[in-house]
């Protein structure tokens, strides 16, 4: 059960932080204090990042539900822990160099490229750029009253970003790997249709836990039109089935047109 206490109790009389709890609370202390924690793997819960890692596929609300009391306790939605941020980037790393072995049979440098394009592009670079779109369109678009109390902070779009990279990078680097050389890259139907099958149940696991990450917002409104992608994926799912789309061929042409 999630504590009922506020941080009413961390205000002046005015009903405000007082100068130095708000120094605490500002972004450069709270991205410092994450950067510091970085570097100190001890300081690092692991343990609780695995439990979130397993229910970010089983009950991804529960996730959620620890982000609404760490802004009860910590004022503040976006983890101030990088252990979930250290774990996914080793299941990156590992995930990539067996696609860049196994699947693509590639040498030692042109995996040493797939890894580097994987982690700053695909990871970092699209996460950026996706956490700041979404950072920017609730906060002009779906919150209810605008004002200091009632913003959503880019680290927590950040968050939701990894919570949701998370299940689609399983899925398709790791367990799409089980079925890749003899299913999925056949010229058969089966192959595209298993294939394009992964990448709906990975992009619609990424669209989900987006929207969940934002529905649990109490102060954005209209969430549900998170779920509105879910009409174009589907719509596109079926289009790559009936026109013989292999999504996974195309990723795999793109990778080995990239590091070569």
């Amino acid at each position: 059960m999630l504590p009922t206490t506020s941080v009413n109790s961390r205000t002046q009389g005015n009903g405000t932080l007082s100068s130095r709890d708000a120094a605490r609370h500002t972004a450069g202390a709270k991205r410092y204090k994450y950067l510091r924690r970085l570097l100190h793997f001890r300081h690092m819960d692991f343990e609780f990042a695995i439990w979130q890692m397993l229910y970010l596929f089983t009950s991804p609300q529960k996730v959620y539900r620890n982000f609404q009391y760490r802004k009860q306790t910590k004022d503040q939605w976006a983890r101030d822990d990088p252990a979930f941020l250290v774990l996914l980037s080793i299941w990156l790393c590992v995930s990539t160099l067996l696609f860049g072995f196994v699947v693509l049979q590639m040498g030692f440098v042109e995996t040493l490229k797939l890894l580097l394009w994987i982690v700053f592009v695909d990871c970092i670079g699209v996460g950026l750029l996706i956490a700041t779109i979404m950072w920017f369109v609730t906060n002009k678009y779906l919150v209810k009253h605008q004002g200091r109390d009632y913003d959503v902070e880019w680290g927590y779009s950040f968050d939701v970003h990894l919570n949701a990279f998370y299940p689609l990078l399983v899925i398709l680097h790791f367990i799409q790997l089980f079925f890749i050389k003899y299913v999925v890259l056949s010229d058969w139907f089966i192959g595209y249709f298993v294939g394009n099958t992964f990448w709906l149940v990975a992009i619609g696991y990424y669209i989900y836990i987006t929207f969940l990450g934002y529905n649990a917002l109490p102060f954005l409104k209209n969430t549900v039109v998170l779920l509105y992608p879910f009409a174009a994926l589907i719509l596109l799912y079926v289009l790559s089935l009936a026109l013989g789309w292999n999504f996974t061929a195309m990723l795999y042409a793109f990778y080995k047109y990239r590091v070569n």
